[in-house]
């Protein structure tokens, strides 16, 4: 009999009847030739508003232009220093030197993939920097989150939150975004609330923010001909937004399988000799991703090998740190805290974690782990 395959994430299982809705709706739209805002970006505004619980949803492009939109509405700038997280996507950090500020890294805290208090307090007194970003990582966030946030507005430090991983997630019983100053989102399609292309939003309770990231987002408009900002085009297209909503209709029931699987790792690994990452005891995790720690390199090795062999998909979110990536040569100005964002990084081991996962195929990745921890 041959042997399941399971990839490391598949992005066609879709509801019964989703894929029928959503060419009737893009029929519908393309002969309207509804492309460009409209109902169905302010229904998903409204929608993303309600469900996270904050003032404001300003959906742009994709996530990194989101970054950038929160950044320039927080004034932040040519000569201004930000403080970001050295285990994070590389966007994090891009963003900053995109409008042209200078950011210096923060390690990494490896019981949650957060960045370590200790080292953000370092950097705030030695830089006295004007903004830090945050990274709500493997569909959690910081223990730390409070104090963080506390921190920051008691130093007069702008907190951006980097929400591309933590759509879902609930924080001491409420929506992680809850709360934050400014926050940011990605749709990129592998997401929890993925869309059919790019796609991004900012999130904030500022009603002056929101109003900027709006303005930015669209050529920095005042009217249609009047410009009040520098900006650029980052508007998130008609037909993304109608993918988005007919996503969220399904997004509580595709979180609650992601959520099972993730637990059954979490079960199942530890008796294999795998540790398995897990949100701190105040988060509700989205089932975005599974995190293995495999510090012995030796069994990572032999464990990626027969994962490829045998046809399991595999991923290392995220394999290398900021401060030594080529890019960061010459533009960071400096990292706070030690090295252990580098033995995260070099330890992450993440297995096959989509929507609608079956019961056999979770029990074939575990065998295939076990042919190896076994030995």
């Amino acid at each position: 009999m041959k042997k399941i395959q399971v990839p490391f994430i598949d992005l066609k299982r879709f509801e019964p009847g989703f894929q029928d809705a959503l060419n009737a709706k893009f029929g519908a739209m393309t002969a309207a030739a509804q492309f460009i805002g409209g109902e169905e970006v302010a229904r998903l505004e409204t929608s993303l508003r309600d469900l996270l619980r904050v003032g404001f949803a300003v959906s742009c492009a994709n996530g990194t232009d989101a970054l950038q939109l929160a950044l320039r509405a927080l004034g932040v700038g040519r000569g201004d220093t930000v403080l970001v997280p050295n285990v994070t996507f590389w966007a994090t950090f891009e963003a900053v030197v995109n409008v042209g500020a200078d950011p210096a890294t923060l390690d990494a805290d490896i019981a949650d993939g957060g960045i370590s208090l200790p080292a953000l307090e370092e950097a705030i007194d030695r830089l006295k920097p004007k903004a830090a970003i945050i990274a709500h990582l493997y569909g959690w966030g910081t223990a730390h989150l409070a104090e963080i946030r506390a921190l920051c507005k008691a130093r007069g430090v702008l907190l951006l939150e980097d929400g591309a991983q933590c759509f879902g997630a609930f924080y001491k019983g409420a929506p992680i975004y809850e709360g934050a100053l400014i926050s940011t989102a990605s749709f990129y399609p592998a997401k929890v609330l993925g869309a059919a292309g790019d796609g991004g939003a900012v999130f904030t309770d500022d009603p002056d923010l929101a109003d900027k990231v709006r303005r930015l987002s669209n050529h920095g408009r005042t009217t249609h001909y009047g410009y009040g900002l520098l900006g650029w085009n980052s508007r998130l297209d008609s037909l993304q937004a109608a993918f988005l909503n007919l996503s969220i209709g399904h997004l509580e029931q595709r979180i609650a399988s992601r959520r099972a699987s993730a637990a059954f790792y979490q079960a199942h690994l530890p008796e294999l000799g795998i540790d398995t990452m897990r949100p701190p005891k105040e988060y509700e995790e989205n089932g975005y991703c599974n995190v293995c720690l495999v510090r012995d390199p030796s069994l990572k090795a032999e464990l990626e090998t027969r994962l490829k062999a045998e046809g399991i998909g595999f991923g290392n979110i995220y394999p290398g740190v900021m401060s030594r990536q080529p890019g960061a040569d010459g533009v960071s100005q400096g990292h706070f805290g030690g090295k252990e964002g580098e033995v995260l990084c070099a330890s992450v081991l993440n297995l096959p974690l989509f929507p609608y996962m079956k019961p056999e195929e979770l029990e074939r990745v575990l065998e295939v782990v076990r042919s190896v921890t076994a030995k």
